[in-house]
């Protein structure tokens, strides 16, 4: 097979590691959301988790003011919500009302739940030693909460530049994880 030269710019849209994200943060009474598709798994148990958070954004300020946050994973049937999330800014609109999304009370962090998303990841800031440099926000998942009528989640997975894949047919292999 012959290749050809890749533009480093787009490097970012095959390395993609988990489905997109909305992220949701309260400062004081304001909750917001944002969708977040650069993230990675950094321990199993308990469940910490590698995310970039602009520091241009109000996201950022609430995370870094409060250590709380939910990760809520959504599927393909709200995708145009979930991209409308992330071309909008909560600084200037309450993006739960601009885009329908139900807010639900979180067990053990003050921002709040997405209904519509099919799991949502309860989480407290534990590391910020790579903030100022990258952006990287280290969470540990405290709650976790699925919805059990969705068996088979397409959730969504950022490509670039407006382009998604949508995760399909799943396989399962013998592993010695359990």
């Amino acid at each position: 097979m012959s290749k050809k030269s890749y533009p480093l710019a787009k490097v970012y849209g095959l390395l993609e590691t988990g489905p997109v994200l909305l992220l949701t943060t309260q400062d004081g009474q304001q909750a917001n959301v944002m969708t977040l598709s650069w993230h990675t798994l950094l321990e199993f148990e308990p469940p910490q988790l590698g995310c970039v958070v602009s520091d241009r954004g109000f996201s950022h300020r609430a995370l870094q003011a409060t250590g709380e946050a939910v990760l809520n994973i959504p599927t393909v049937e709200i995708a145009e919500q979930v991209v409308g999330c992330g071309n909008t800014t909560g600084a200037e609109v309450d993006k739960f009302a601009q885009f329908g999304l139900t807010r639900r009370a979180a067990h053990q962090v003050a921002p709040p739940l997405i209904d519509e998303c099919y799991a949502s990841l309860e989480c407290r800031l534990v590391d910020t030693g790579m903030v100022s440099t990258y952006g990287l926000y280290v969470l540990e998942v405290v709650a976790a909460w699925v919805d059990p009528a969705v068996s088979e989640p397409r959730t969504l997975h950022h490509r670039g530049y407006g382009h998604f894949m949508v995760a399909g047919e799943s396989i399962h292999l013998p592993s010695r994880m359990r």
